[in-house]
């Protein structure tokens, strides 16, 4: 079976967000639990350094101040790597108040962390939870970005 990083991740976050277990598991539980449920330990290593850049980059990243009229001008390699699909999802949830424009720079820090060629809409919904998560006071931007990825259409048209 061929999995990817972000595959692992997910399913760390579905296995562990709503557990009310203390403390965190350390790396060498979350190896073995990997390994039990089939993932490589390739895949896992590069999950487990992506997850410590999560909370590295958030520490280390530097903002200027943000006027209400900035506009994010995308460099060469996240225009290569998201496509306008994914840039205008990112610039709608930064404008619906999800993303603040430093998490918005998390957001992008990680998903060009996933070493993937195709990002999609659906990847970077899943990696917005876990940079929500991952800081605390989100929760309800938290709460809102998970009516979105849960969101099922109904078919009504209005």
């Amino acid at each position: 079976m061929k999995e990817n990083v972000l595959d692992v991740l997910m399913y760390l976050f579905e296995t562990y967000v709503d557990t009310e277990e203390e403390p965190e598991p350390d790396q060498n539980e979350l190896r073995i639990e990997l390994a039990k449920a089939g993932f490589g330990d390739a895949e896992i290593d590069r999950a487990l350094d992506w997850l410590d850049g999560l909370t590295d980059h958030q520490d280390n990243l530097a903002f200027n101040t943000q006027t209400p009229h900035g506009i994010r001008i995308f460099n060469h390699l996240e225009l290569e790597r998201l496509d306008v699909p994914c840039r205008g999802y990112i610039t709608y949830l930064e404008q619906i108040g999800i993303l603040s424009a430093p998490q918005r720079e998390v957001l992008l820090d990680r998903l060009l962390a996933l070493e993937t060629p195709d990002i999609d809409v659906e990847q970077i919904k899943w990696v917005v939870l876990m940079v929500l998560f991952s800081q605390p006071g989100q929760e309800l931007a938290y709460a809102r970005m998970e009516d979105l990825v849960f969101e099922e259409n109904t078919g009504v048209v209005h």
